[in-house]
């Protein structure tokens, strides 16, 4: 991978059936990001079977053989090259755990292709997606109009197909102007790394083009800095190392750091990246760091390393929008399930459900409600049962978002829009 080319985090969403997994394939494969001998492995036995040019459908065989024994890609197979990006998958797909992944920032996505099937339009997991991208902030879409093998290429099909989701779009009040959209067949490769001959009535921009063109995302090095902590580690001749990764801001040796809500603090010695001893370290850097005067039972998972002059909130309440996706029954008032935001995991009590929102327009639809369910947006009070330090969205959109999790699932996803502190 070429470290030189700008980084972009890409979500691929949409409805589970729609073909993710065979387009997350079929752009590692264009690219020349599946290693030549998984291809010249394929190739054999394709051709052992008489089904020579099959390489590519072997790949995505494969892949999908994998995640079904549960074993996850490796790293190396998520990550794609354009002539102007690298580009990081933030969700292997099928993943079931996606929407967490996507909303506590391990996998913040900067752009995303949604992938809508042709022969089967909007269903109520694009809808879902949809929703999630832009209460995230997802502000550029590329529409994968896929499985266009197999309405024939027909352009009605696909102009019915765009016409849908542009109406989806509107609900949830994402600017159409800011979506591209093109008619693709990822298992055949049209219009994905070259011009398909199928959809002559077509003439805009093919995927990769379209992943070529999007924005460059900026780094936030100007906000404070915020390095959620992942781990602490006691490492023989240097002591206490938190590890975690830089959300915003900068971390300098020398700097005064604070670590809440564990209200620890210290001067940062030293700072590790790739087994080597640097100065500084910036948004995205995985970084291992020892502050003086702190130890293995100071700090913890969950905390967030601040500068001591500008250190990070801690939440005595915070009022949030939330989009509730799954839930067997009603929340109400007291429902207190876990939070995951960043590297934090705090069970929470939803004190007040303050407004409900038509998801559609954005309007406050009722207000103080009695409950709300799977479908509905709302703005709730929220009391973490323990400490927890987070930001509110609008100045710190990097640690302003979070899911909420019970019974083994995501169950509803949100952004803070204001923080009281403790």
């Amino acid at each position: 991978m070429s470290e030189d080319k700008p980084h972009q985090n890409l979500a691929i969403i949409g409805h589970v059936d729609h073909g993710k997994s065979t387009l997350v394939g079929r752009l590692l494969y264009e690219t020349g990001s599946v290693p030549e001998h998984v291809i010249e492995q394929h190739k054999e036995e394709a051709e052992q079977k008489g089904k020579g040019g099959f390489e590519f459908a072997y790949v995505m065989d494969n892949l999908a053989e994998e995640r079904e024994r549960g074993v996850t890609i490796d790293i190396a197979h998520q990550e794609f090259d354009t002539d102007e990006y690298y580009f990081t998958i933030v969700d292997c797909p099928g993943h079931r755990d996606f929407v967490k992944n996507m909303i506590t920032g391990a996998s913040q996505a900067d752009n995303a292709v949604l992938v809508v099937a042709a022969d089967d339009g909007v269903a109520p997991q694009t809808q879902e997606h949809v929703f999630l991208a832009r209460t995230l902030g997802i502000n550029e879409l590329i529409v994968g109009v896929n499985k266009m093998d197999l309405v024939d290429y027909g352009e009605d099909e696909y102009k019915q197909v765009v016409s849908e989701v542009e109406d989806l779009l509107k609900q949830v009040q994402f600017n159409t102007e800011d979506a591209s959209f093109i008619p693709i067949s990822a298992f055949e490769g049209d219009n994905i790394a070259e011009e398909s001959e199928n959809t002559d009535w077509y003439d805009g921009e093919i995927l990769l083009e379209a992943l070529n063109g999007l924005e460059e995302p900026e780094p936030p090095t100007d906000a404070p800095l915020r390095l959620p902590i992942q781990d602490v580690y006691t490492i023989d001749g240097i002591g206490t190392v938190p590890v975690g990764r830089v959300e915003t801001g900068m971390l300098n040796t020398g700097d005064n750091v604070s670590f809440q809500p564990s209200d620890e603090g210290g001067e940062v010695k030293t700072i590790e990246m790739h087994h080597e001893e640097v100065p500084q370290a910036g948004p995205g850097d995985n970084v291992g760091f020892n502050v003086r005067g702190i130890g293995k039972d100071d700090i913890r998972r969950g905390d967030v390393c601040g500068p001591a002059d500008d250190p990070p909130s801690v939440a005595e309440t915070f009022q949030a929008q939330v989009i509730v996706m799954q839930h067997p029954s009603v929340i109400t008032a007291g429902y207190t399930p876990v939070f995951h935001a960043h590297t934090a995991q705090v069970a929470c009590t939803i004190e007040s459900i303050d407004k409900k929102m038509d998801p559609s327009s954005g309007e406050v639809a009722e207000e103080n409600p009695d409950f709300i369910q799977s479908g509905d947006a709302a703005i709730v009070t929220v009391r973490p049962q323990k400490p927890l330090s987070i930001e509110s969205s609008q100045e710190i959109p990097e640690l302003g978002s979070f899911a909420i999790r019970d019974m083994g699932q995501t169950i509803a996803a949100g952004k803070v829009l204001s923080v009281n502190e403790s």
